[in-house]
């Protein structure tokens, strides 16, 4: 069988809960099993995560065409709601959350973290196999990444001072300049260097390739944080249960959130769906990037962006089942006499 990226990336997307499952229990597994080697290496665990890292986060970033951006004057409405519903809605939720789930600080942390980095790097594609706006949805991820490296350390900061957790700010703004700003430089030259010399056709040609190397990185990345942290987490995986349950019912609520009120606002089904994914889709790799490239942070810090994926995956990957019923119900507009006679 000939195997491409684009049938790895789509083979990705259907079973990544199995893939990010299977990755945890393996690192947690042999991190408990060795916790000497583990505890003995972990300084070159280290520096193998931080080189991938960069491998997670370069061809997310030649992928983010920003010149598209201009665009958004044309239709403002699914961008500016795709802003509010992620730093506005989510940090509130996410506050709601860490209260009710009372988890160890670097877990809060954690959880505050991933949940304030939108734009999931298959939210482009479920959008896509939703039949949904690809182009709001790219414009929209392009939009969140400019805004997070100014949003993300003011939010981190009042976590920390929220739970007694001393944030490195000089730290974090160095790794948000090392993790984001400059991969995102970066990307747009070698995008611009890809065209000048291919044309633009070779954009949709390595797309699949962008889309799949960071999933699989992020794999192994999830695979060795768990294995640095196997013994701590097996002597108290308690703690990870509430967490588990914050994640399933943030996605939940959000995706119910958005349902209603894009519909009450005016959205059509297609810009709905290029929202909905962008701003319920987290990106875990940058997530984890930032907790592992930050000086005082951790490991432990990343768990919360490493089990994310099997839930949001699943739920996702729901609601593109629920496709054709979520196009009936944004056919009936609010108010209309169909919905009225309906009722």
């Amino acid at each position: 069988m000939h195997i491409t990226f684009a049938s790895l990336g789509q083979h990705l997307r259907q079973r990544l809960f199995i893939y990010a499952a299977c990755a945890i229990a393996l690192g947690w597994t042999l991190g408990a099993s060795f916790p000497q080697a583990a505890a003995a290496h972990t300084r070159e665990l280290g520096w193998v995560m931080n080189a991938l890292v960069f491998v997670m986060i370069y061809p997310m970033m030649i992928g983010l065409n920003l010149g598209q951006l201009p665009q958004a004057l044309k239709k403002p409405r699914p961008l500016v709601l795709s802003l509010f519903y992620n730093f506005v809605v989510t940090p509130l939720l996410s506050w709601a959350l860490v209260q009710a789930m009372d988890a160890p600080p670097e877990l809060a942390l954690g959880f505050y973290l991933v949940m304030l980095i939108p734009g999931a790097s298959m939210a482009v594609a479920f959008t896509g196999m939703a039949g949904g706006s690809v182009e709001v949805a790219t414009l929209a991820q392009a939009l969140g990444f400019l805004v997070v490296p100014v949003a993300l350390p003011l939010m981190l900061l009042w976590a920390g001072q929220s739970h007694a957790i001393a944030v490195p700010l000089s730290s974090l703004l160095t790794t948000v300049l090392l993790v984001l700003i400059l991969p995102m430089i970066l990307g747009d030259v070698t995008r611009r260097a890809l065209v000048r010399r291919w044309g633009p056709g070779v954009l949709p040609k390595i797309k699949p390739m962008l889309g799949t190397i960071p999933a699989l990185t992020m794999l192994v990345v999830m695979t060795l944080i768990f294995f640095s942290k196997g013994e701590m987490l097996a002597h108290n995986w308690q703690m990870l249960v509430p967490l588990m349950v914050a994640t399933l019912v943030f996605l939940v609520a959000i995706l119910a959130l958005m349902t209603w009120l894009n519909r009450r606002l005016g959205l059509n089904y297609a810009e709905h769906m290029a929202v909905a994914f962008v701003c319920s889709g987290k990106n875990n790799a940058t997530a984890i990037a930032i907790a592992l490239s930050t000086a005082g942070l951790g490991p432990l810090v990343a768990v919360p962006a490493a089990t994310l994926p099997m839930f949001q995956a699943v739920l996702l990957v729901g609601y593109v089942h629920l496709a054709e019923r979520l196009q009936a119900y944004f056919a009936v507009r609010p108010g209309s006499s169909r919905q009225k006679i309906a009722i």
